[in-house]
């Protein structure tokens, strides 16, 4: 006798789909099969059953430049819960001169008490870090306490890694049985340019775009390529929006190396054509910036053929008013994206025939949980976590800002009618979300110890 059992609904793994039930207890998923017997029953006829959502890649309350992104760790995380999400990965950033554990317990007690759903952090690894030795002998400490993954970029002030430092850092990631999520765009010709445009007084919003070209994104992704190899540091290339990316991954892979990508809805559904409207288009500034419809769908393939295996949100939310700026280069990038996310993909990806249903599981849960160290999450599988969600396929709905509870007060995909919406959805066995309204509570969210 099961605690609870999950009936008539389609089992989807990332094996396949199954007609089966789903047993719960102890808050771990126990068993699948027929007839299963509970003591109490959820019916599920006509939905999919998933394993919750994992975003690896998103921003709650980060500071920036004096602002804070907009979805605090509550509220982005309810959101989350909302949209089929039960684990997110977010960011420790340490100050100059703070150890690393130190970052480490500092950011785990913000979200500790205000998650609605289980989380992680990756330790980021800013332009200090890599040159002071004592920092990068903690690394070994961080791993141990559950942080098995380092951020890097290639791009911005302060958190920019030359070569040299992202080899040192990558040797030491590797040496301590850890991996590396980076950032990569070729910031210092970037920077130039910016500077230039700026000079010339091109302050539109499709500078952004213009100044931050495709082939600088994937140059930096090559040279990233090469020194993982070199240190033998597992590498996951995030947010890839452009085919001259993804070309360098795959071309990373097929020399062996262990490199891996993700893409977000944004470069999957948006193209830089947005930018053109006006201040609207500020709205729109992310980085790497928006690109083609051809870039599009070189994605949609990529992550069809295994060329990307992740679809994240890199969650980075700002209202229209920290939006609003006199030129480009000082619109704080990001776009809220945290709770559409399974729907958007299960929409624009499984019904027009462009991804299998197992392969959306993969994309938005398995994939992540395995290459994260998420042991115990991303599987319909006995001994698994009883993070599971019911997916109503017929269920169609018009997203918009008054649909969503995310708190930017806009959102990107405004106006997008998607058929698929996440009807419940349990964290651990319990259930935190009902008929598409959240009934759990702030704190139910655990932090995840991850293993490399």
């Amino acid at each position: 006798m099961y605690d609870l059992v999950i009936r008539n609904g389609l089992l989807i793994t990332a094996e396949g789909a199954l007609d089966a039930d789903l047993g719960i207890s102890d808050a771990q998923i126990a068993a699948l099969g027929l007839g299963l017997h509970g003591k109490r029953f959820i019916d599920a006829a006509g939905c999919y059953v998933i394993p919750g959502g994992v975003d690896p890649h998103v921003h709650l309350q980060m500071p920036l430049a004096g602002l804070v992104s907009t979805d605090s760790f509550r509220s982005g995380s309810v959101a989350a819960a909302c949209g089929g999400t039960t684990t997110f990965i977010d960011f420790v950033t340490p100050g100059a001169g703070e150890p690393l554990l130190a970052a480490l317990a500092a950011r785990k007690a913000e979200a500790q008490g205000e998650v609605a759903i289980d989380f992680g952090l990756h330790m980021t690894v800013p332009t200090w870090h890599a040159t002071e030795e004592q920092r990068l002998l903690e690394v070994p400490e961080v791993v141990a306490a559950g942080c098995a993954t380092f951020k890097m970029y290639q791009a911005y002030d302060g958190v920019m890694l030359d070569d040299v430092a992202l080899l040192r850092a990558l040797a030491a990631v590797a040496d301590a049985g850890g991996r590396v999520v980076l950032h990569s765009e070729t910031g210092p010709v970037i920077d130039v340019l910016r500077a230039d445009a700026l000079a010339e007084g091109h302050i539109e919003p499709i500078w952004h775009e213009y100044t931050r070209p495709a082939q600088l994104e994937a140059t930096a992704i090559h040279r990233a390529a090469e020194l993982a190899d070199l240190t033998g540091c597992p590498l996951f290339i995030f947010h890839v929006g452009c085919a001259e990316s993804i070309a360098e991954i795959v071309a990373a892979h097929d020399r062996g190396i262990d490199i891996h990508g993700e893409t977000c809805p944004q470069y999957l559904l948006l193209s830089a054509e947005e930018h053109l409207g006006g201040a609207q288009g500020a709205l729109f500034i992310c980085a790497p910036p928006l690109r083609d419809p051809e870039d599009q769908e070189a994605l949609w393939r990529a992550l069809a053929n295994d060329e990307l295996q992740v679809v994240s949100t890199d969650h980075c939310p700002w209202t229209r008013a920290e939006k609003t700026r006199r030129d480009f280069a000082q619109v704080p990038g990001g776009v809220p994206g945290i709770e559409a996310r399974l729907s958007l993909v299960h929409h624009f990806g499984v019904n027009r025939g462009l991804l299998s249903l197992e392969r959306w599981v993969q994309v938005c849960s398995t994939n992540a949980a395995s290459w994260m160290g998420l042991t115990t999450k991303g599987r319909l599988a006995p001994g698994y976590d009883a993070d599971v969600v019911i997916f109503d396929p017929a269920r169609e709905k018009t997203i918009s800002p008054a649909t969503l509870h995310e708190a930017a007060g806009w959102t990107p995909y405004n106006g997008f009618s998607v058929f698929g919406w996440p009807r419940t959805v349990l964290l651990r066995g319990q259930m935190i979300v009902e008929n598409e309204e959240y009934i759990g509570a702030p704190g139910d969210g655990r932090f995840v110890k991850r293993e490399a």
